[in-house]
């Protein structure tokens, strides 16, 4: 990439940590790459709608949640270098099952389904790249379905502590980490101390 000059060089980098990928693929997404600045509090997706965007948080702290019964039940939470997106909105084109909310100030680069997909048709180093994203979506989804049916909350919160990502069980708010952990804020406190 030396000696020429791409936009959203942070997404190129890191794409490019995981997948070598070749010039015009990388020319291409930092022409298509779109950067944005949520505050804390702004979401980035709402129940409901459509989501045309895959996110790569720069900077930032986001979660996934939904309502139940008066409740936000938190059921996932990303940081910096992760890449998020509504499952249910992106990938089938069909209103977000969740909202996603930026828990801090977020600084995202986001590429469009459309421009994803035509990159994964062209490039084979992009359907490739896609592939091992994917995986690796799949491997921290199975890590949430394991803590999420421990019974028993000492033992979900000993898995999550050891399995889980430091940086969210370090930076994520106590109600969200009590409710992405399934238990009461105060279950969560006794079992810090």
């Amino acid at each position: 990439m030396s000696g020429s000059i791409y936009n959203n060089l942070f997404s190129i980098v890191l794409l490019n940590s995981i997948v070598k990928l070749p010039k015009p693929l990388n020319k291409y997404l930092s022409q298509r790459i779109v950067t944005k600045h949520f505050k804390k509090g702004e979401f980035i997706v709402v129940n409901g709608e459509q989501s045309d965007r895959i996110y790569i948080i720069r900077k930032g702290l986001v979660r996934g949640f939904f309502n139940y019964d008066n409740n936000e039940i938190t059921t996932w939470a990303s940081v910096d270098n992760e890449m998020v997106t509504s499952i249910s909105g992106f990938f089938r084109k069909e209103p977000a099952l969740e909202n996603i909310q930026c828990v801090e100030d977020t600084f995202t680069e986001s590429l469009s389904y459309s421009d994803l997909h035509f990159a994964i048709e062209n490039y084979k180093e992009m359907a490739r790249l896609y592939r091992v994203l994917i995986e690796q979506y799949y491997i921290e989804a199975e890590y949430r379905a394991f803590t999420a049916r421990i019974p028993i909350a000492k033992d979900r919160y000993a898995y999550f502590k050891e399995n889980g990502n430091s940086e969210i069980f370090n930076r994520l708010p106590k109600k969200y980490l009590a409710s992405l952990l399934n238990m009461r804020p105060e279950t969560l406190s006794r079992l810090e101390s």
